[in-house]
């Protein structure tokens, strides 16, 4: 498949509604970043150079050894004048060719590599082998030009092979996974090397060196360095958890086990991510794409809840590993822009630029109601690289207003006399005598980009692929010749079936025929950040010192209480696995009462949720028990806080199952003569679970189940839930109801489908087969002793992170948004008690049992199907057709002992 056609969304611009913004003011902006280039370089080379990287504050160079050291920063730096290699490709984006053949001349004299130093496998490879291809690629095209770099031999591409040789022992595992660390002239096996003892990488440390690896095969003729770069890639491919297809953030080399199982789009993963979709750009093999569209599916299904991006636990991918996001996320609205989804990238850029705004920079770590996490801001691009992309992919000039915003900021905040200083603390504008050498690299490069036209340029910067650090390889590597020998593809295609994505990006003018539609992403996402400035207040809330709506009173579905809500400085946020977060912003109350109103809000929420931590109910079984299941098989159920309690009935509630409608049961069922006597199944969604109970009750059934509408969702990989009332009375609710996910709830839907009759049994827990048949002869195949089902037993697990996670008894309070049941699960901060700023995190329809947090061996009966389970322990392929996966059993058994080990971990880390 060509690589080109994944370029053609940048063909495409959207017109803003908004005043475009004049080419005389581009101009100047353009101007602009070349003079703030100009400070921060010049003060490089004459205070700093030959050292790898400037001290603003100081203005004296950083040479390691010489300086404290500052942990695994300073193995960015190994003695060969980093900064300067980082920013030759940038002097040719910004037009300084002469500098540059004067950059290139230093780089050739004075840098040596032959340092006994240990750096970063990393780092040096995507700045320092980065910045020497993406200098030679530049060298190239103005040779070509016949106006400079006349005397050019491919100096640079032979130094970067010299590069390339050095990293290479790294790579010497029985994975293939490199190792983090290489001394420049030892490698890593000996005694001098002082390295080669770690066990452990990041993903993205492993996963980002296919781009410079390929090309320098590509670019010298000699395959082994794509073959080591492609070899580590199949390695993290194939580790990669197979239910939720995401990978984590930390794995062994040597075993390829997980050493840190969360996962999310930034720091130790992010890049990874990038080189799948970039590989397949530059390189053109189908395999990456294919990749990482299937780990993008994962990725918009589990971590990205518009606008947020919240890390996961891989085996658990509906439970969030932290409550807040680090700054170098902030290049995934970038990496959208070139799969073609450009609304969740309008949409998170959005939020990154309030942030922005708020502090003056990204902090290198904020929570989800944007409050200052880790207050650091090392200068890093990965905003002004998204801004860019997204002007690209739209033309919309409010990303030029954002390129200014960050204009303005680098200039009122970080500039000193000698260069760019790093923010120490955002919030009090205080600095740290580092100026990084991706700042050089990739900041400036951006901006320039983002403000110039294109005859500003030397070259047409569509014919080139931008890596990780920005540089720059031209897409005709795809063309040149590397060896074939080596099996690339060692994944069947049967494993990498991508038929459900599409091949190329669409244009945007047809994705966004309305010109004013991304501004309406944008502005409810800019309402829901704190402004800096507050809201004037000329209204006075009635009933001074009384809040004028009750915890208990509230119900999400009254506009009235939504606009109370506001007027309190309170807002709501929905999220992607149904939970709803309110976040109380004082400064946007209208008045101080109203904010004292909403203060005193969330406090009885929390009250709330105190209460409901002791009224946890454990889950319940759904047994199929009718032809030719005859009991085999058991699918967990979420119980619900009203109608019969079935662990008081001795014998379940047993009936044939058929489908009501309207399938949501939102309203009077128009089939009751099929639903009387019988089990319903509804879907869940458009009203409250009581309504539905009481419109399948008034139609005779006997029982209700409720299945997910959240395609893919299973008990798998979400904590159980239990379904609420509607805040009045359930009393006159007499019938059982349970809730099923999709996954379990497909299983019921095509037996049903494919035996008509399916008869199922309600209880508490799963029954003995002998039991449920009350003597009867069964088949053959089930007189074998059955297996004890345990009861689950209350457990908690321990704190990972400073919130305080409580549920509110959904009984007392109404549904959030439009589904069925209240708000169930408050978690503040323990400092979200201040009265400036408070934040409770809900599920929307349904919360978490406690029971889940226990670890898969004290659940044997309810984790699966039960026919599935004994299989398993014989060691044999499970009977019938409850699973649509096509893994071995060795395979499903090691899953599972990954979740073993998975709950196991999940208790010691600290996220």
């Amino acid at each position: 498949m060509p690589h080109v056609l994944l370029l053609s969304l940048l063909l495409g611009a959207l017109c803003s509604p908004g005043q475009a913004m004049s080419q005389e003011e581009r101009h100047r902006l353009r101007n602009q970043v070349v003079e703030m280039f100009d400070h921060a370089y010049k003060n490089y080379m004459d205070h700093a150079y030959p050292a790898d990287e400037l001290m603003p504050l100081t203005c004296r160079g950083r040479v390691r050894g010489l300086e404290p050291s500052r942990g695994d920063v300073d193995d960015a730096l190994g003695k060969f004048s980093l900064t300067l290699i980082d920013t030759l490709d940038t002097l040719v984006v910004l037009n300084k060719t002469t500098e540059f053949e004067a950059a290139v001349r230093r780089v050739l004299s004075d840098v040596k590599l032959d340092n006994d130093i240990v750096v970063s496998v990393f780092e040096t490879n995507i700045r320092v082998l980065g910045g020497l291809l993406g200098g030679h690629s530049m060298a190239v095209m103005l040779k070509e030009g016949g106006h400079h770099m006349q005397w050019y031999q491919d100096e640079l591409l032979h130094m970067a092979k010299d590069v390339g040789l050095r990293l290479l022992p790294a790579f010497n595992t029985s994975s293939g996974l490199p190792y983090p660390r290489v001394n420049l002239k030892y490698g890593v096996r000996g005694p001098e090397t002082r390295t080669g003892t770690e066990t452990d990488t990041c993903t993205a440390c492993a996963g980002t060196i296919i781009l410079e690896f390929a090309a320098l095969s590509r670019f010298t003729g000699d395959p082994v360095f794509e073959a080591q770069a492609r070899r580590a890639l199949d390695f993290l491919w194939e580790k990669r958890q197979r239910n939720s297809n995401l990978v984590g953030t930390t794995i062994n080399i040597h075993s390829g086990e997980w050493v840190r199982r969360d996962s999310g789009v930034g720091a130790g993963i992010d890049s990874y991510y990038e080189y799948l979709l970039k590989a397949y750009i530059l390189l053109g093999d189908d395999l990456f794409l294919q990749r990482f569209n299937i780990h993008y599916a994962s990725i918009m299904k589990y971590i990205s809840q518009p606008p947020l991006l919240l890390d996961v636990h891989i085996h658990k991918p509906l439970l969030p590993a932290r409550t807040w996001m680090d700054s170098l996320l902030a290049f995934f609205p970038g990496l959208q822009v070139l799969k073609g989804d450009i609304r969740p990238a309008i949409e998170t850029h959005e939020m990154l630029y309030q942030v922005t705004k708020k502090h003056n920079f990204l902090p290198e770590a904020f929570t989800t109601d944007f409050r200052v996490h880790w207050a650091q801001h090392p200068l890093r691009p990965e905003f002004a690289e998204s801004t860019y992309f997204l002007y690209k992919a739209t033309g919309d000039p409010y990303y030029l207003e954002a390129g200014r915003t960050v204009l303005d900021n680098l200039n009122r905040f970080a500039r000193v006399p000698c260069g760019f200083a790093a923010m120490k603390d955002v919030r009090t504008g205080s600095h740290e005598d580092r100026m990084d050498s991706f700042f050089l690299a990739e900041m400036f490069k951006y901006l320039f980009l983002l403000f110039a036209d294109a005859e500003d340029l030397p070259f047409d910067v569509e014919d080139y692929i931008f890596t990780t650090e920005a540089h720059l390889l031209p897409l005709s590597l795809s063309m040149a010749p590397h060896s074939s020998a080596a099996p690339w593809n060692t994944t069947s295609e049967e494993d990498l079936d991508d038929s459900n994505f599409d091949w190329t990006c669409p244009n945007t003018r047809l994705l966004f025929p309305d010109p004013a539609f991304p501004r309406t992403l944008r502005d409810p996402i800019r309402s829901a950040v704190d402004k800096s400035c507050p809201r004037p207040a000329p209204y006075r809330e009635p009933g001074m010192g009384r809040p004028p709506l009750r915890a208990q009173d509230f119900m999400a579905n009254n506009p009235e209480h939504l606009e109370l809500l506001r007027r309190m400085g309170v807002s709501l946020i929905h999220l992607k696995d149904g939970r709803v977060q309110l976040v109380q912003h004082a400064t946007q109350a209208v008045s101080a009462v109203a904010a004292e109103d909403g203060m005193r809000f969330m406090q009885e929420m929390m009250e709330l949720s105190s209460q409901q931590q002791k009224e946890q109910l454990p889950p319940r079984a759904i047994q199929l028990v009718s032809h030719p299941f005859f009991g085999r098989v058991v699918l967990t159920a979420g119980p619900a806080q009203f109608g019969t309690d079935l662990s008081k009935s001795t014998t379940g509630v047993r009936g044939f199952v058929t489908v009501a409608e309207p399938y949501s049961g939102c309203a009077e069922l128009a089939n009751p003569e099929y639903v009387q006597g019988r089990i319903a199944l509804l879907q869940r969604g458009q009203c409250m679970f009581a309504e539905k109970a009481r419109h399948i009750q008034k139609a005779g059934a006997i029982g209700g189940i409720v299945i997910d509408d959240n395609d893919g969702s299973s008990s798998d990989t979400a904590p159980l839930f239990q379904m609420a009332g509607d805040g009045r009375s359930t009393d006159d609710v007499t019938l059982p109801l349970l809730f099923l996910f999709h996954k379990e709830g497909n299983i019921l839907l095509e037996a049903l489908k494919e035996y008509r009759e399916v008869e199922v049994l309600l209880s508490d827990k799963a029954r003995d087969r002998a039991a449920i048949f009350k003597g009867k002869t069964l088949p053959g195949s089930l007189m074998e002793s059955s297996v004890d089902v345990k009861e689950e037993e209350d457990c908690s697990t321990e704190a990972t992170t400073p919130t305080a996670s409580a549920h509110i008894d959904q009984s007392q309070m109404s549904t959030v948004g439009s589904d069925e049941s209240a708000p169930e699960e408050v978690s503040p901060s323990e400092d979200e008690v201040s009265p400036l700023h408070k934040e409770v995190s809900l599920p929307d329809e349904v919360s978490p049992s406690e029971e889940e947090a226990s670890p898969p061996e004290e659940k044997p009966g309810l984790t699966e199907s039960k026919v599935e389970r004994d299989s398993k322990e014989r060691g044999e392929e499970p009977e019938g057709d409850t699973d649509s996966s096509s893994q071995s059993v060795d395979e499903l058994l090691a899953d599972w002992r990954d979740d073993l080990e998975a709950f196991q971990q999940m208790e010691k880390d600290e996220l």
